[in-house]
């Protein structure tokens, strides 16, 4: 069986201007594996990437608007930010919960030539069997 760290090499060496991928714990922020081959993507950026990720799908705004969904509902409303794709100048960055593991997420980012659609494909190819080494 493949390792998460496995997982986030193959991801990277199936796309075109990868740049780095990771798999963050959404619960804690911590990195549960990273890969990538870009020598500036340090620890604390890294870390920091992770922060910012785990604050656009579990952030306290985001809690926010899932409880005021969830009393206008009468049923409660959570963990329901599952993807995004976010374009910076140079990077797209693709961020996505594997299937069943709500407090996961995997991001992968590339240089502005990769293909949207060869970034997805490779994320959701590995889902499948990222999900399973999820704690």
């Amino acid at each position: 069986m493949a390792s998460l760290d496995d997982l986030t090499k193959e991801i990277i060496n199936a796309v075109d201007g990868a740049l780095g991928c990771a798999v963050v714990d959404l619960s804690s922020g911590l990195l549960l594996s990273v890969s990538h081959n870009v020598p500036y993507f340090t620890q604390t950026y890294l870390e920091a990437v992770a922060a910012a990720a785990v604050d656009m799908f579990r952030g306290r705004n985001v809690q926010a608007v899932e409880s005021l969904l969830s009393n206008q509902r009468g049923v409660a409303v959570e963990n329901t930010i599952k993807e995004v794709q976010m374009t910076t100048e140079h990077t797209f960055h693709f961020m996505v919960t594997p299937p069943g593991k709500p407090d996961a997420l995997v991001v992968l980012i590339t240089s502005k030539k990769t293909n949207l659609g060869m970034g997805w494909a490779s994320l959701r190819r590995q889902l499948p069997h990222i999900a399973p080494l999820v704690p």
